[in-house]
């Protein structure tokens, strides 16, 4: 391989191999530079137990972005993706929700439990479509760069002006998502708990906070604006796992001439007079190109492989305070069998066996687990979101058997994990045991990630799986730092294509394709200057 390229991509994640693949397309020289022995990030799927195989860390789609799907030809490469029979399950400890399953079951679950909360169930869904619809428009656009002049005015312009155009209720909802907790919110739409509650889980997935806390309502939204096979808002299973998104990924890039490196760990960006020049490997060697894309959080990105003399005080600053950390715990297990629940008996598979199954029985059960993370380092009742893809994929377990995802809320990222990791994933399995009695008897072998694996693993500081928290303060064009949310770093050259950019964590391929549109723009602008002269 060479050592001179017109694009280096730090990490192989699917952000990075969605800004390889636009920029090869436009006919420029692109190596993805991925420090793991595999492709794909976090949206990997690998062994953890002969003859299981699971979603390492991300595990379920929705997000990924339509356009990125279609200019990718993701289809051609084996990518995939099943439905859910109905989106969720929620077993309380006397009685249990399903959510979604086609028109009308929503609402004769609520009618269980509020006719009033059935009766509002249509009118809140429709808000919530209108308010997502704004995130999906803006999602593949450029935030404007605050104090970048009359571009970014005229960018501010077009993007606000689909909000001004909002009936006023719609407007009024908007401005709830973006300042209210989850709490407020909902208790706005409905009175029952069970009914809140599921919808109040999305708002803490991958978000170090409870229900109660300001802003929260915004994290709920942005685990709706997605789709599966054209159906707005609905989430499905990647056949293969998620690591066939990114496989088709690597296969897409390839087409194109992409160059994928593997174990090419970086160390550092390399800088020349103020510009980007290109990148050093752990390994001593040096590659060089006039633009970096970085598919890193912006924590590892400017705390780790920037040299802070090559930024100004105020950014250095700003990078310092920027916050990290979703209190994410995950695990993989193997299944000798499925998961038979108190509230709805039964080991045969059924459809609350496809669907996401949500340990979080009541706002207050919610709320306390972000308590007991701040005062314990863990949640003594942990938020448990279980789902197991081998019912609907057959590929990923030995007939009979299955594997299973559990995403968990809420743990410190800052405490020992190595001292208790262990300790916590008994405590996980032990809640989900309470509600499936033979759940801890089932487990064959599990693997166990928690914040601080997941930083060594997949480089996520603080184990943020989102590259940084989505409050208030770091979105649109305040991700990562106000004046930088174009995905330009202070230094030429250097760009930001993760997800700690608009519009934020998840598989969205977002960031990776906006990245690479804003590359293409600067390097078309250059080649005119220099062809001018």
């Amino acid at each position: 391989m060479s050592n001179r390229y017109d694009a280096l991509i730090i990490g192989g994640g699917h952000n990075g191999l969605v800004c390889a693949f636009y920029l090869a397309r436009a006919g420029m020289k692109v190596r993805v530079l991925e420090r793991r022995d595999i492709v794909g990030g976090a949206a990997v799927t690998e062994e953890f137990h002969p003859g299981f195989r699971n979603s390492t860390a991300s595990y379920t789609v929705s997000l990924l972005r339509p356009k990125v799907i279609a200019d990718m030809k993701l289809h051609d490469h084996g990518y995939r993706v099943i439905e859910r029979t109905i989106s969720n399950f929620f077993p309380f400890p006397d009685t249990y929700l399903k959510l979604g399953g086609g028109p009308g079951r929503t609402e004769t679950e609520f009618a269980r439990f509020s006719t009033k909360d059935a009766e509002a169930y249509p009118r809140y869904d429709a808000a919530l479509e209108k308010v997502a619809n704004v995130l999906r428009d803006i999602s593949l656009q450029t935030p404007p760069n605050v104090g970048g002049g009359i571009a970014a005015l005229k960018s501010a312009a077009m993007q606000g002006w689909p909000i001004a155009k909002l009936d006023m209720a719609t407007q009024r909802d908007l401005l709830d998502i973006f300042t209210k907790s989850a709490r407020d919110f909902l208790d706005g739409w409905f009175e029952d708990d069970h009914v809140k509650s599921a919808f109040a889980f999305d708002a803490v997935v991958g978000n170090y906070a409870g229900v109660s806390t300001p802003g929260s309502a915004y994290v709920l939204l942005h685990h709706v604006f997605g789709e599966v096979n054209g159906k707005l808002g609905a989430w499905g299973h990647s056949v293969g796992g998620m690591g066939a998104i990114t496989q088709a990924m690597a296969k897409a890039c390839a087409e194109v001439g992409v160059e994928i490196s593997l174990e090419a760990p970086v160390s550092k960006v390399l800088v020349s007079n103020g510009k980007a020049a290109g990148v050093k490997l752990e390994g001593g060697e040096e590659l060089y190109a006039p633009i970096v894309a970085a598919n890193v959080g912006p924590a590892l990105l400017y705390r780790q492989l920037v040299d802070s003399s090559d930024l100004d005080e105020d950014f250095n600053r700003r990078i310092k305070g920027y916050k990290t950390g979703s209190g994410t715990f995950r695990m993989n297990v193997a299944l000798s069998e499925l998961p038979d629940f108190t509230v709805l008996p039964g080991k045969e598979q059924a459809e609350h066996h496809t669907a996401g199954i949500i340990i979080a029985p009541g706002m207050d059960y919610m709320d306390q687990a972000f308590i007991d993370a701040q005062q314990h380092g863990w949640s003594k009742k942990p938020i448990v979101e279980i789902k197991i893809p081998s019912t609907v994929d057959d590929s990923l377990a030995p007939p009979g058997q299955h594997v299973a995802s559990l995403f968990c809320q809420q743990f410190d990222p800052n405490i020992d994990w190595d001292a208790h990791r262990e300790e916590v994933a008994d405590l996980i399995i032990d809640t989900v045991t309470e509600h499936a009695p033979n759940f801890k008897g089932a487990v064959i072998a599990r693997q166990i990630h928690s914040p601080l694996d997941l930083e060594r693993k997949f480089g996520l500081i603080g184990g943020d799986i989102f590259h940084g928290t989505m409050g208030l303060d770091q979105l649109w064009a305040a991700r990562p730092v106000l004046g930088h949310g174009d995905y330009r770093s202070p230094i030429k050259g250097l760009y930001m294509c993760g997800s700690g950019t608009h519009p934020g964590g998840g598989v969205t391929g977002a960031p990776g394709h906006n990245a690479a549109h804003e590359i293409i723009r600067d390097r078309s602008v250059l080649w005119k200057l220099l062809h001018r002269s």
